[in-house]
């Protein structure tokens, strides 16, 4: 049996602030942002608002899409770099949120890889169910605006808020998954973190006053990565699948920074039309940039049954994963 895609669904906070307004706040000229990365907004959660809170309201539109009731929910994995706290996981808040009282919940903490790795535990776990019709919740969220120092134009420029899920279960016919391919360099792990809060250094005042509680980036390096692994994850995905990049009909990447990620197109063997790219609106979310680019694609009739889907994850850790995707028809 394979599996598929359900439904989807994405939640974005009420407050949206302009990249001009941040680019004043950077002492910056109010297009820079915009001119660099094309982003033209993001979102932030209001005061009070944790990631379960966002990823609870987008599991929920996910699931009515998908017309699964929360209660024959069997799994949850929510990947976050930016939990409700270190433990318990925010997965296990999430299924509380939803009454979801009969499933297993965990996080992935793959960063912006982590809903690429959660539709692989998701798709591990279901091969192992004998139900009649198991079916997981993927998940992805971040609050990036708790853990920014907003005067680190790097950094303050591209995060914003946001949660994206989406419904996996069995897939009829010849629709659904691949191979779903992983990878990391845990040798290149100070390219971007947060230094503090955990046990190699504890949060006390002196983390506090030097901000070690927010993201850290080496942007020369960072861009350098995506430069060089977008484009090989787009080959891998191919050949593995035994297509080339003009059979893709939809490539949805994570997107930390939407106009770098679209120019690296060509590099791939792509034509700028198959790339799904909706970061310009939200900045960079994390873990929710991808099933949040697969959700607005699904709502605006971009995919259609039959069509080869390719999901590109790549992110902090340094880590990286691919999925491929022939979308289903309709659930019945």
């Amino acid at each position: 049996m394979g599996w598929s895609i359900w439904g989807t669904g994405a939640y974005l906070p009420d407050r949206k602030v302009p990249s001009e307004e941040v680019s004043r706040a950077l002492g910056l000229d109010p297009s820079w942002i915009e001119r660099r990365t094309g982003i033209r907004h993001r979102h932030v959660a209001a005061p009070g608002q944790a990631a379960s809170d966002l990823a609870a309201a987008a599991a929920g539109r996910a699931l009515r899409a998908a017309g699964v009731d929360a209660a024959d929910v069997g799994l949850i994995v929510l990947g976050t770099s930016t939990p409700d706290e270190l433990g318990p996981s925010t997965a296990c808040r999430v299924q509380a949120l939803l009454g979801a009282s009969r499933a297993a919940a965990f996080d992935v903490a793959a960063a912006c890889t982590g809903f690429v790795y959660g539709l692989q535990a998701a798709v591990g776990w279901l091969a192992a169910q004998r139900g009649p019709r198991p079916c997981a919740l993927v998940i992805g969220v971040e609050v990036y605006s708790r853990f920014l120092d907003h005067g680190d134009r790097a950094t303050a420029a591209l995060f914003g808020d946001g949660a994206a899920a989406a419904v996996i279960g069995p897939a009829a016919g010849p629709y659904g998954f691949g191979p779903v391919t992983l990878g990391s360099d845990g040798t290149r792990a100070g390219d971007v973190l947060i230094p503090a809060g955990g046990s190699r250094s504890p949060a006390s005042a002196d983390t506090v006053a030097g901000l070690g509680h927010t993201i850290r980036m080496d942007a020369r390096a960072v861009r350098g990565f995506i430069g060089e692994v977008f484009p090989r994850l787009v080959a891998q995905a191919c050949e593995a699948a035994g297509v080339k990049p003009a059979d893709l009909a939809l490539v949805v990447p994570h997107q930390p920074n939407p106009r770098l990620v679209a120019s690296l197109a060509p590099t791939a063997g792509l034509e700028e039309a198959q790339m799904a790219i909706a970061g310009h609106d939200v900045g960079n979310i994390g873990a929710a940039s991808l099933p949040y680019a697969l959700h607005r694609a699904v709502r605006t009739g971009r995919i259609a049954p039959g069509d080869l889907v390719l999901l590109v994850g790549f992110g902090a850790g340094v880590t990286w994963g691919h999925a491929l995707i022939a979308w289903p028809p309709p659930s019945p």
